[in-house]
């Protein structure tokens, strides 16, 4: 089970795509006329396997059921960057740090997606080796993102771990 917060305090529960919607906040001001799908959610998850395919279905499940008017190759490519971020999370730091955090971020015309954990290592993307097996996650990251027409960035936090954030455009960009 993973709880979602979004930021201004309502609570999504979501069993694995059966939540039951925002609870109210209680008496907190929101911002003026907001579009309905924009908000900020995150939820923590152990740093363990099973939280990939979790975190997958949370977002999508997220993206259905706020109205986010995103194309289906933008939520493949979003729901693609959310797993190559937790697995990198869950293979690469869960020693230092045994819980993540996912954050989605959805404004009139961006989705940001990120992933946050407490281990100080800052990954960089690994060449393409033909040799391995793996090691190309944060290269398709970027380049999911940049044929959408979006940004990725690693940003350290305060308490010393680091962020990794994808934001991509809810409109396609323009073909010259």
């Amino acid at each position: 089970m993973v709880t979602i917060e979004r930021e201004d305090g309502d609570r999504t529960r979501d069993d694995h795509g059966r939540g039951d919607g925002p609870c109210p906040a209680g008496d907190g001001e929101r911002p003026p006329d907001p579009l309905p799908y924009e908000g900020v959610w995150r939820f923590t998850a152990a740093a363990v396997d099973a939280s990939v395919p979790q975190a997958r279905h949370a977002v999508r499940d997220l993206l259905v059921r706020q109205g986010v008017p995103a194309s289906d190759d933008l939520v493949h490519g979003l729901l693609l960057i959310v797993t190559e971020l937790v697995t990198n999370a869950v293979r690469h730091a869960a020693l230092l740090s045994p819980v993540l955090a996912v954050e989605v971020a959805v404004g009139a015309e961006w989705v940001r997606v990120s992933v946050e954990d407490n281990h100080p290592y800052r990954p960089t993307a690994l060449e393409a080796d033909h040799g391995r097996t793996g090691g190309r996650g944060l290269l398709l990251v970027r380049e999911v993102a940049r044929e959408a027409g979006g940004v990725v960035d690693v940003e350290h936090t305060a308490s010393g771990g680091k962020v990794i954030w994808a934001a991509l455009p809810l409109k396609p960009p323009a073909l010259p």
